[in-house]
């Protein structure tokens, strides 16, 4: 007898995939515009420095490896707490806290989880399109998942679209939201729009869940917190994940966090037991060294301020790749086409490009993106605009 025999493969996820055919490449000139990671003008993804001199120091004050608990590190969840909600931010007196978790993933998995336990037969709404793993995530927690309308056909942001759909959410429902840089399309919210799906959330007395998974790379660290500072203090409850693989560069260290803002204190540290419950059963406690590194460098103010910088550095040049993109698009008559590219925010950008004519970019001229047209702007390097936009040219004229 065979206990495997009735398993059956299933397909490998499409972006790894992406990275598999990118390495076999032989092509030196070849562009890997795919996997999600921030790289500098070498083609490498860098430790920032504050990063490494936070790990120096702890290599010499560290005194254990025991475990750091349920909720993770407390120095950790109380400085990322702050960056997400603002030092200042009276909630974080008793009314709102964070609970470490491997990685912004981990984190969306522990909320979905936190979800079904805990608000049964609520269903969970994702934009149209959103992050694949958002869909995987939320139906493995058994929760019925919806969509609201983002981005439509025409490659634009369908504002009055989203809230007249999301107008029609079952009350009580969980709505999701990109905080910043949207995964996949790089096109945000306005202030203003922001304030109008405040408002929806509040008629349909929904319970908004916030993707900060990208803060510092939009407009700056404390605009890009714009939508999770307005529902903190409007709403009576909000969830919140958080990601310092992007803007710490910590991608293979696990690390982000859950945060909540409860209607009241003895209300918070209710969830937070329930939240502690369900990480024993998901991965007991979160893994240590990428917290200690947030928390050493946000806990210094000499190491903070030197982080500030380098993210703000990589920042910068994102939105002078989107720009220098559209502009090496001039000469071929393209760049009005795509101007939305340099009006995008983040690391990703929804080209427009066709499925068809992304396929043809990688068998012709050995650029990979996602099949949807997601180019990962942050993969690129100013010295191979040119060659880019040439190939787009040649594959939409």
């Amino acid at each position: 007898m065979s206990h495997f025999a009735t398993i059956v493969r299933v397909p490998g996820d499409p972006i790894l995939g992406l990275m598999d055919a990118y390495r076999a490449d032989s092509n030196p000139a070849k562009l890997d515009l795919g996997v999600g990671v921030y790289k500098d003008a070498q083609g490498l993804t860098p430790i920032p420095r504050a990063v490494k001199l936070a790990e120096q120091g702890l290599l010499q004050s560290e005194t254990t490896k025991s475990y750091i608990g349920g909720h993770g590190d407390a120095l950790f969840c109380a400085r990322l707490a702050q960056l997400v909600l603002g030092v200042d931010n009276p909630l974080l007196q008793e009314r709102a806290a964070a609970s470490q978790t491997p990685g912004g993933t981990g984190a969306l998995r522990l909320a979905a989880d936190f979800i079904g336990r805990c608000l049964p037969n609520r269903g969970i709404w994702l934009s149209d399109p959103t992050w694949p793993i958002h869909e995987s995530i939320f139906a493995a927690a058994g929760l019925r998942v919806g969509h609201y309308p983002y981005v439509g056909a025409d490659n634009q942001l369908q504002v009055e679209t989203m809230l007249e759909a999301l107008n029609q959410v079952p009350k009580g429902d969980v709505v999701l939201l990109h905080a910043c840089c949207h995964n996949p399309t790089g096109f945000d919210l306005t202030p203003r729009d922001w304030k109008r799906v405040l408002e929806v959330v509040k008629a349909r007395e929904l319970l908004p869940l916030l993707d900060f998974a990208y803060q510092g790379f939009g407009d700056g660290l404390e605009q890009d917190a714009f939508a999770v500072r307005l529902f903190a203090a409007e709403l009576p409850e909000l969830l919140i994940t958080s990601s310092c693989s992007k803007n710490f560069g910590l991608y293979r260290e696990r690390t982000g966090a859950l945060l909540v803002c409860a209607e009241s204190a003895d209300k918070l540290q209710d969830v937070r037991s329930q939240l502690a419950f369900i990480a024993r059963n998901l991965w007991s406690t979160p893994p240590a060294h990428g917290a200690a590194v947030v928390a050493s460098i946000l806990d210094n103010a000499e190491l903070k301020r030197l982080w500030m910088d380098e993210l703000e550095a990589m920042r910068q040049r994102v939105v002078s790749l989107r720009l220098g993109l559209v502009q090496a698009l001039q000469p071929y008559g393209l760049a009005e086409r795509f101007a939305h590219i340099a009006q995008q925010r983040g690391m990703f950008s929804y080209t427009g490009l066709s499925p068809a004519q992304v396929q043809q970019l990688r068998d012709k001229y050995s650029v990979y993106m996602v099949g949807s047209g997601r180019a990962n702007m942050a993969g690129l390097a100013a010295q191979r605009l040119d060659q880019l936009a040439r190939a787009i040219a040649r594959v939409c004229i």
